[in-house]
């Protein structure tokens, strides 16, 4: 049985649920405020989802929480980049409001990278 982890969530969020635990997912880092995962649909040989444990939205709530938030998830990719040694070359995805994506209405950050030429590059 998988571990369930105690998290703030929102009703029927696909990332609380990943990080609460409730989703089969292969986790590639944790620590107590996130949680990465592979992304489903690749676009490049290396495709995580950076994850807030807590559901913070992109818009509206609290701000302060959100920016103390988004500068460590900052930190946290540079620190990714370093460990997957790609800290040369990689892009950072994130999608906001409900028209721009089909993603849950969660902060989170598409960490791409692992080309081995510039023509690999897929476009997000």
């Amino acid at each position: 049985m998988k571990h369930q982890r105690t998290v703030e969530t929102e009703k029927e969020c696909l990332f609380c649920d990943i990080a609460a635990g409730k989703k089969d997912e292969k986790v590639e880092f944790e620590d107590e405020e996130f949680i990465v995962v592979r992304d489903i649909k690749p676009s490049s040989a290396i495709h995580l989802l950076i994850i807030p444990k807590d559901h913070i939205g992109p818009m509206g709530g609290d701000l302060a929480k959100r920016e103390n938030i988004m500068g460590k998830l900052f930190t946290l990719t540079r620190q990714l980049a370093k460990k997957l040694e790609i800290e040369d070359s990689y892009k950072l995805v994130m999608n906001a409001g409900h028209t721009a994506t089909v993603s849950p209405d969660h902060i989170h950050v598409h960490f791409i990278g692992g080309w081995k030429s510039p023509t690999e590059v897929q476009h997000v």
